[in-house]
């Protein structure tokens, strides 16, 4: 069960309204690296958890608290869309069509389809997608994926906090930056309790059963093999990570052959010239197929 509250979170103030803005702010709302994102995220993890309730607690926590931070943007984008209406008008009716479809830089669904309110959308007017949601059932994963989306979250809070001026919008991001940084921790700590048995991922899984010649083995596929510098790094030598290995570096090769593939099945409606075996020799019922 959900309960809200009829003040935000955080105070949310604009000096001076400004469309352009709002539409920018939709990213952060409506984005992949937006809270709609991240608040689904969490909070669908927290449904699907099954373990340890604390983490399914922490979960829910933070998932509810995005919905505060989705709460706030929206709350800017009304407050920077104030008073648009009019001036939307009059571009519109001073410009040639070209120049009115791109409105300046405003988003004309802001009137048209949200009467100057925010949407679930990102800056460019593309509605959010539930397929950037991740929520694995394996808490280790979903605690990576979270890193990321809090990681890019705080990328895009910062780079909007330099596109403004307005003093109330720089303030509001800084306390969602805050919050961000906060969430990276949070997930981070999580990995660092499940202890140094966390990877690989899924640690349930044994490792004997892994192809024991490629499991910790970096492949360079630059045609180039001549350089012995290219790529060199952390993970191409030494012992692994998880400490389970030791990293080693090779050129990648062909192993596999090459493939073979059956003849079309003859539902599938392929060429006649297709309906041969791959030495070239018809296949026997080619007659029947042709026939048919």
């Amino acid at each position: 069960m959900f309960y809200h509250d009829r003040e935000l979170q955080y105070k949310v103030r604009v000096d001076k309204p400004n469309p352009q803005f709002a539409k920018l702010l939709q990213q952060a709302i409506g984005g992949i690296e937006g809270e709609i994102r991240v608040c689904l995220q969490f909070l669908f993890q927290a449904w699907n958890s099954r373990g340890p309730m604390k983490y399914r607690d922490m979960l829910l926590n933070t998932g509810t608290e995005e919905i505060s931070h989705i709460e706030m943007l929206a709350t800017a984008v009304c407050l920077n869309l104030e008073g648009s209406s009019s001036v939307l008008k009059d571009e519109m009716a001073a410009s040639n069509p070209m120049i009115s479809a791109v409105m300046g830089g405003k988003d004309p669904r802001h009137i048209l389809s949200a009467g100057l309110g925010a949407m679930a959308s990102d800056a460019n007017g593309v509605p959010f997608n539930g397929s950037w949601v991740v929520s694995s059932g394996n808490l280790a994963a979903d605690m990576h994926a979270n890193v990321m989306a809090e990681a890019t979250g705080r990328v895009l809070a910062t780079r909007l906090y330099e596109m403004t001026d307005d003093s109330g919008m720089k303030d509001m991001l800084s306390f969602l930056i805050a919050r961000d940084t906060m969430h990276q921790n949070q997930w981070l700590a999580v990995l660092e309790e499940l202890g140094p048995g966390t990877h690989p991922i899924p640690n349930t899984f044994s490792q004997e059963k892994e192809n024991q010649t490629v499991n910790y083995t970096f492949f360079t596929t630059n045609i180039d093999r001549q350089d012995p510098t290219m790529a060199r790094g952390r993970w191409s030598e030494g012992p692994s990570i998880d400490g389970k290995g030791t990293f080693r570096q090779e050129p990648a090769a062909p192993i596999g052959g090459i493939p073979n593939l059956g003849p079309p099945d003859k539902e599938t409606h392929a060429q006649r010239e297709q309906m041969v075996n791959s030495d070239g020799s018809f296949i026997e019922k080619v007659k029947d197929i042709i026939a048919g």
